[in-house]
């Protein structure tokens, strides 16, 4: 199924009166919908009445099955905010910022306003239009919303392209840190196609080969708990979600992930007073333990190479602690 998309599924029911128009039938089933949109549909081959198109005027029958498919309309044009921001650099040629927790870089489709590139228009002069300039201007590559840490901000065509060639060729510096369940090997290496679950198109998954899109992921743990680990972890490629996914493939969901598993006691007592410290840190995380903490690349003026460092928020500082403390109880 295309994301970019909209698929409706439904059977007329038995005992429904037959001999009512498609069109008629469409727009008093379908939520907002008008008679001259749906006609439009319909007539564009959108709507298909058991697997065939059918004219606006078809009588509809107890039993028909209708399948509409229709485009997402496109987000509206992103406008300035006054949001702040957390800025590590700043030059003629590139903006790095820490983005925080629950942030989505662009607007989209639940997200127009209060994004990462709400606020940049309201803070920067110039920003770069390689990548539709009314939705994600300046922006080079993406985070989660729920992960936190260091992005790189073009603010004219030519430093996006220099960037974004650097990306293509994975020839750059990325470091991420996370806490992960389970007590996983000093050092290793995850590899496996990522693409689309079968199961769940919304969600990623390690695919077997040709599907998905080839990922390497290098970690090395810095320190271990009772039952979790931090990681400290390297892309080689960077695909989505690929850190959740291949901690989550191989036994070890990044903690308080909702998505790939980790937002529950995955090992050690799951009762008594140790399953409530875990919840109490599920409730004050409220995502994935996840940040981008170091991003090097060649700068695209003088191209030398350049690298940037993060603190840990204050979220993931917090359950560092509190998971010392629990190690030791």
């Amino acid at each position: 199924m295309d994301p970019d998309k909209t698929y409706i599924n439904f059977v007329v029911p038995p005992g429904h009166t037959t001999g009512q128009r498609l069109d008629v039938y469409i727009t008093s089933f379908v939520q907002n919908a008008t008679r001259n949109k749906v006609q439009e549909a319909i007539k564009a081959g959108h709507v298909l009445v058991n697997g065939k198109r059918e004219k606006a005027s078809y009588k509809m029958q107890p039993g028909d099955s209708i399948a509409i498919t229709l485009p997402k309309p496109p987000p509206p044009e992103a406008m300035p905010e006054e949001i702040p921001l957390n800025i590590v650099h700043e030059d003629d040629d590139i903006i790095i910022l820490n983005k925080p927790p629950d942030m989505v870089v662009h607007p989209g489709v639940g997200n127009y306003t209060g994004t990462l590139v709400n606020g940049l228009l309201h803070y920067a002069d110039t920003l770069s239009e390689v990548n539709d300039p009314m939705v994600r201007p300046g922006i080079v590559h993406r985070i989660d919303k729920n992960t936190s840490g260091l992005l790189v901000i073009a603010k004219h065509n030519q430093a996006h392209a220099y960037l974004a060639e650097q990306f293509a060729r994975h020839d750059l510096e990325r470091s991420y840190w996370a806490v992960v369940w389970g007590q996983p090997p000093a050092e290793g290496t995850f590899t496996g196609n990522i693409g689309r679950s079968k199961g769940d198109r919304k969600v990623m998954a390690v695919v077997p080969e040709p599907d998905g899109k080839h990922a390497v992921t290098h970690y090395k743990v810095t320190e271990y708990f009772d039952y979790l680990a931090l990681v400290e972890i390297k892309l080689e490629t960077g695909r989505t979600h690929q850190i959740r996914v291949h901690f989550a493939h191989h036994g070890f969901p990044v903690f308080g992930d909702l998505t790939y598993g980790g937002s529950s006691v995955r090992y050690g007592p799951n009762t008594g007073a140790r399953k409530a410290m875990y919840e109490n840190l599920f409730e004050s995380l409220n995502r994935q333990c996840l940040h981008a903490k170091t991003l090097g690349f060649k700068h695209p003026r003088t191209r030398e190479f350049v690298s940037f460092d993060s603190e840990l928020p204050g979220d993931f500082r917090n359950v560092l602690s509190k998971l010392r403390v629990m190690a030791k109880v």
